[in-house]
């Protein structure tokens, strides 16, 4: 058992009343998931494989489909396939360092873009830009599963968007214990719902691949390889790189590595975190097969939605139950991604307030908060506007992921910035103009170049361009002001040189609640520790550490028995 190390001065009782009491939903880590926190050593109970089966269960969305057939209907079968292809190279290869990082640390994404150069509220805007990115695709794969019950159950579009947003509400409230439940128990049904289309087609038809290679989309972009078509169409593609951060949201409860589990460490980290894209690159494809299948049947606009082509594939092998089987099918999938995406909404709408507003009630609070808004941009039609919203969005995303990419690929290996993750508010800046200076530029030169403002050629490589600029200016930056705004003050307690046990248990000054030292810093108000979001919420002390330097803890040598 780990030994809980008491702050308390010498000749005073063990005991003092806390300070802060947090509310219920707060309180209860079953639910919140160390949502705002370092993820304890001790709450990371499951294995790499349930870990990596549970991140991968919100790769099940459908929206991959629809995103597939909307590039390719628009861009032809060749610049179409070769923008999935290049972007999911692009993904994969920023995804890596990330997904390392967070398992590594046990932080999420927004504690790890913190501490990767952007400061603690420069984050706050990066955020939003990843609780964007949960509310986007919640709405479209809602939007898909709203479909599925108007056209199986005559069930009005209105109607169809409620019920497809109440009913994930039961995992995503409950947090990692049921999401991990429910995405092994429907992965099998999953998977065989997700081939199924392609092995009848296979059988059925195989020449109608050979026609699929020879299409030239429903725009007249004919089938040869046109350059403006697949920047455009890597554009689309791109805005899903912000998939890694809710891949992340899962990989922080990986176990710690060891010599033991080091391969099945890895092999989880990697299918998990930027795996992700490997099926999601093939989804893509399939879904713009199965839409080109369907187009003469159904018309372009009923094959931009999965439901309608997926029917259509399934017919010939299950006849009048394959409207059932389809249906069945896309609920499955919709209710795995939109847990998913709630759930990581919630993460980063909770570490946007409250650092806002020095309060939190709950993260279960924000998945309502995440709901309510996704629900609202499904009435308001946002499917109709798929590539339009994710054209616009992959600019500001792919220039965050390329900055915090770039910091833990050039900056920390050169030494430019720290080591390790610091995330906590008492050793951060409160803006680092390395990582948010860079993602600012990349992003707003980006959004010019696709609203046209450099030419056609540049409009269509936009995120591209974004990337670039982040990559080359977050060791330039890091350089100009030679690291100095990455701490705020060295962390004395429990940084990279500091010989001590990490899973050793301090209780909070604040709050009376024991917690491991990683999550624990040194306050100057309190005089002693005090966990990261008591020291989050605190609005009174002014960063008052930052002026006076660390203070000591009690024991700082301190070794779990």
């Amino acid at each position: 058992m780990t030994e809980i190390l008491s702050n308390a001065p010498e000749g005073t009782p063990e005991t003092v009343p806390p300070q802060r009491q947090y509310a219920p939903l707060a309180a209860n880590e079953n639910r919140e998931d160390y949502s705002l926190r370092f993820a304890a050593h001790s709450f990371r109970k499951w294995s790499p494989f349930v870990v990596a089966t549970t991140a991968l269960g919100g790769i099940a969305y459908l929206a991959d489909f629809a995103i597939g057939a909307s590039i390719v209907l628009s861009y032809g079968f060749t610049s179409g396939v070769l923008a999935i292809l290049a972007a999911a190279v692009v993904i994969f290869t920023t995804g890596v360092p990330i997904a390392a990082a967070c398992a590594k640390s046990g932080v999420d994404m927004d504690l790890l873009t913190r501490g990767a150069g952007f400061g603690y509220f420069g984050s706050t805007l990066t955020s939003l830009v990843y609780a964007s990115f949960t509310v986007i695709f919640f709405s479209l794969e809602g939007s898909i599963m709203g479909q599925a019950f108007e056209l199986a159950l005559g069930i009005p579009l209105a109607v169809g968007y409620l019920l497809a947003t109440l009913i994930v509400l039961p995992f995503a409230l409950y947090g990692m214990g049921a999401v991990a439940k429910m995405q092994t128990w429907t992965q099998p049904l999953w998977l065989a719902g997700l081939v199924l289309p392609f092995v009848v087609v296979l059988v059925r038809e195989p020449g109608r691949f050979a026609d699929f290679a020879a299409f030239g989309g429903t725009e007249g972009a004919g089938s040869g390889f046109s350059a403006i078509g697949f920047g455009f169409g890597m554009g689309v593609a791109l805005s899903l790189i912000g998939q890694i951060g809710e891949q992340a949201d899962y990989l922080r409860f990986m176990p710690e590595k060891t010599t033991e589990n080091k391969r099945a460490w890895w092999t989880a980290v990697l299918a998990a975190g930027p795996g992700w894209v490997i099926l999601g690159a093939a989804k893509q494809i399939g879904g713009a097969l199965l839409a080109f299948l369907a187009l003469g049947v159904v018309g372009k606009t009923a094959a931009l939605e999965p439901i309608a082509p997926y029917v259509e594939a399934v017919k010939p092998a299950l006849g009048p139950v394959a409207l059932t089987f389809a249906a069945l099918f896309v609920v499955v999938s919709q209710i795995k991604i939109n847990t998913t995406n709630a759930y990581s909404g919630s993460l980063s709408f909770a570490n946007f307030f409250s650092r806002v507003l020095h309060k939190h009630p709950g993260r279960v609070w924000y998945v309502l908060v995440n709901c309510g808004i996704a629900l609202a941009l499904m009435e308001f039609g946002a499917f109709g506007f798929l590539n339009k919203i994710l054209g616009f969005y992959s600019n500001v995303a792919i220039a965050w992921i390329g900055a915090v990419c770039a910091d833990l690929v050039i900056a920390k290996p050169l030494g430019l910035s720290p080591k390790y993750i610091e995330f906590k508010r008492a050793y951060l800046h409160k803006i680092n103009p390395v990582g948010f200076g860079s993602m600012l530029v990349a992003s707003t030169v980006s959004i010019a170049a696709y609203f046209g403002a450099f030419g056609q050629f540049l409009a269509a490589f936009s995120p591209l361009l974004a990337l670039v600029i982040a990559i080359v200016l977050v060791p330039t930056l890091a350089v100009v002001t030679r690291g100095k705004y990455y701490l705020a003050r060295p962390n004395t307690v429990a940084g990279p040189d500091q010989d001590i046990d990490l899973r050793a248990t301090y209780t909070c000054s604040v709050c009376g609640d024991p917690y491991e030292l990683p999550d624990v810093a040194d306050c100057a108000k309190q005089s002693g520790p005090i966990c990261s979001l008591c020291c989050t919420l605190d609005n009174t002390c002014h960063d008052l550490c930052q002026e006076t330097g660390p203070v000591s803890l009690g024991i700082p040598t301190a070794r779990t028995p």
